[in-house]
């Protein structure tokens, strides 16, 4: 079933005041050769969106994280800009349901297509911007993000145990207060079983285990996050 403008204007929390705006941002590349009188795809209405979105969460993220060099802060931004992360965000809010496409690509699968749901996602953010003003986009793009602090943690903590974990002790502990340590090695050759410990100078913060040094390590490191999740003062 798809939805329809005024659906997705309730799910985008925000009432267009020229829903064209919404349909023009709906509508991929493919329809016009069948609709002569849509002249305009929302490509143009993607190429400002993107521009709006990455100075949303520059912002968001330079106000969020006084502390974090100009490396760090572009490695978040691409976390929650990256086409995987936009695609998501417009299945939640199904975008896809309300995609205005050509015959052939709808045959094609194109309405679950990630780039056309990016695509989509940042046209949006494009006409709420022509629409109204970079505040009010401000404010419903942060409102369909929630907590950036959360959305970064659960992509960071999975995708980079390791990293993730040396980035907070860095600041406080310098480059080298970390020390990985094969505790157990178990199995044969062909199956092996790791368990790792991951220490803070002398201090053990985690174990993990796994069929690799590495996923043992990248385990450890997760362990070590959960602590530091429950009870800060860990990493101190």
């Amino acid at each position: 079933m798809s939805a329809s403008p005024a659906q997705l204007q309730v799910r985008l929390g925000y009432a267009f005041r020229d829903p064209a705006l919404l349909v023009l941002a709906l509508t991929h590349t493919s329809y016009l050769p069948e609709h002569p009188d849509a002249a305009e795809s929302n490509q143009r209405l993607e190429f400002l969106g993107d521009a709006v979105l990455q100075l949303i969460l520059t912002e968001a993220l330079f106000r969020l994280y006084p502390g974090d060099r100009e490396g760090l802060l572009s490695k978040r931004r691409s976390t929650l800009s990256k086409g995987a992360f936009l695609a998501a965000l417009a299945r939640d809010l199904e975008i896809d349901t309300a995609l205005r496409l050509g015959t052939s690509e709808e045959m094609s699968g194109g309405r679950s297509r990630p780039g056309a749901l990016e695509d989509a996602f940042e046209a949006i953010v494009g006409a709420i911007f022509v629409d109204s003003d970079f505040a009010t986009a401000r404010r419903v793009v942060l409102a369909l993000y929630g907590d950036l602090t959360a959305r970064l943690a659960g992509t960071e903590t999975i995708e980079n145990p390791k990293g993730r974990l040396q980035e907070l002790i860095q600041p406080v502990h310098g480059n080298n207060a970390l020390r990985y340590e094969v505790v157990r090695i178990e199995g044969e050759d062909h199956a092996r079983d790791y368990e790792v410990a991951v220490h803070l100078h002398d201090r053990l913060l985690g174990h993990g285990r796994g069929s690799s040094k590495k996923q043992a390590e990248e385990a450890a490191a997760r362990a070590a996050l959960d602590r530091f999740e429950a009870d800060p003062a860990v990493l101190a």
